[in-house]
């Protein structure tokens, strides 16, 4: 059974609908599912996984409870550093999930750097990660580092200046290998 890392911008309030047969195929496969609790992307996918009854669901979260967990499934307390703040707070429970994924797969607004990191810690540990961009209306596997950057690339000056701030050292010595 493989292991997907499910993910996307909390400003995605629909799922389109190539990503929803996607999930329909890895629910068909039996394959393993991680995923966040975060409002949008990830709660569309949980809802869309509860709707199915899936059974192999593991939610991350940095708080003490997951912010939603629509399916009761098993959950993973994945606790901040001291003192972060922001998104810093839920950067490891994100690492976690890239770190046990086999693959990913990411619905991305175009903007949010949060995803636009997860599918750079994905590819950087060599882990392919299937990305519908929503503002460009397309879909992509990235499946490399150079893919990552590409797609970075294309992402606008701002939303780089985001992903850099939120990298660790490790992430950005990854992504410039």
């Amino acid at each position: 059974m493989a292991m997907i890392f499910l993910g996307g911008s909390r400003d995605i309030i629909e799922l389109p609908p190539p990503a929803v047969e996607r999930i329909g195929a890895i629910v068909a496969q039996e394959h393993g599912v991680l995923i966040g609790d975060a409002p949008g992307a990830d709660a569309e996918m949980q809802g869309l996984l509860a709707g199915y009854s899936y059974e192999h669901v593991g939610v991350f979260h940095a708080g003490a409870e997951p912010r939603n967990n629509l399916g009761d499934w098993a959950a993973y307390h994945i606790p901040p550093p001291d003192g972060a703040k922001d998104f810093a707070v839920h950067a490891e429970k994100d690492r976690e999930m890239a770190r046990r994924a086999d693959f990913g797969l990411m619905v991305w607004d175009g903007a949010s750097p949060g995803t636009c990191l997860n599918i750079l810690r994905l590819t950087g540990i060599g882990s392919p990660c299937v990305v519908y961009d929503m503002m460009r209306g397309k879909a992509a596997t990235v499946h490399t580092i150079a893919d990552a950057r590409a797609m970075l690339a294309s992402a606008g000056d701002e939303v780089r200046r985001a992903v850099a701030a939120r990298m660790s050292d490790d992430e950005r010595l990854a992504l410039s290998e």
